[in-house]
């Protein structure tokens, strides 16, 4: 299953903003920092997001075709600002949500198999020297 078009649209325009205020910080949310592969441009994406042993996964609710995937990928990663700490992310894998689902851990693990989309993200967190990563400009 694949959420309408015109839904995606709604979320970057009117949702978006407002989830930004606080995705950073819940628990099964995080936002996706990114630039722009055209404009060079930062972008801040609030996502569902799920804990893996090597970084996390994020469900492709709106199908493979989102910019802040191309993005991510033109770039070979990003930043995600999860549970208020921002780390690295690359190596940015689209993969069916049945070979992302034994990877998830924690909570999210018995939800992610039983939520209706068909592809996640794979992302591999880049380990720092134990402090934040720097925000991007």
């Amino acid at each position: 299953m694949q959420l309408p078009q015109w839904l995606a649209r709604l979320n970057r325009y009117v949702t978006n903003p407002i989830q930004r205020r606080w995705a950073g910080r819940a628990p099964s949310f995080g936002i996706l920092e990114h630039v722009g592969r055209k404009s060079g441009k930062p972008y801040r994406t609030p996502l569902t997001v799920f804990s893996t042993d090597e970084g996390v996964a994020i469900l492709l609710t709106y199908g493979p075709d989102r910019d802040w995937l191309k993005n991510l990928t033109a770039a070979g990663g990003g930043r995600m600002q999860r549970r208020g700490r921002t780390f690295a992310v690359t190596d940015p894998r689209v993969v069916s949500k049945a070979e992302a689902a034994p990877r998830i851990k924690g909570l999210g693990r018995n939800l992610f198999p039983r939520l209706p989309f068909e592809n996640a993200v794979l992302l591999r967190r880049v380990e720092s020297d134990g402090q934040d990563s720097p925000r991007m400009p």
